[in-house]
């Protein structure tokens, strides 16, 4: 397995006249749930069926304990927790649940999902080309 990326040309924020080349990765498509249930029937027990309702039942219990001011572990895999952005008064009276303006979503990866990341490879995205022409 490899992970592409572009190489792409930035203004750098200090020097907007100064530009530095960086890797910027690439996602080659995306991974839709009903194909991860399947994936996930294909490696344990469940069926298509069982794998889409746990899904969708893990989705609903983390919205509704993000909602309630909980975070989420699950397992060494990492946690979800909620973040806001909040316009800025003078004084913390001023402050109220008005002054949250957006919510977001954090997900920080545990000590399992971390150590499988430290293992990628990275491979150029002109290469995907010369491989989709072969």
């Amino acid at each position: 397995m490899a992970i592409f990326f572009n190489r792409v040309q930035r203004a750098l924020p200090s020097n907007p006249k100064e530009k530095k080349w960086y890797a910027s990765l690439k996602r080659i498509s995306m991974v839709r749930e009903k194909r991860v249930a399947k994936l996930i029937a294909d490696e344990t027990t469940l069926n298509n069926k069982e794998a889409e309702m746990a899904m969708s039942q893990l989705e609903k219990i983390l919205l509704r304990e993000l909602l309630s001011g909980n975070s989420v572990q699950l397992g060494d895999w990492g946690s979800f927790h909620l973040t806001c952005n909040s316009s800025m008064h003078e004084t913390s009276e001023e402050v109220t649940g008005r002054s949250i303006q957006k919510l977001n979503v954090r997900f920080a990866p545990g000590a399992t999902l971390k150590e499988g990341l430290a293992h990628a490879e990275f491979v150029p995205a002109e290469t995907l080309v010369t491989h989709s022409k072969a």
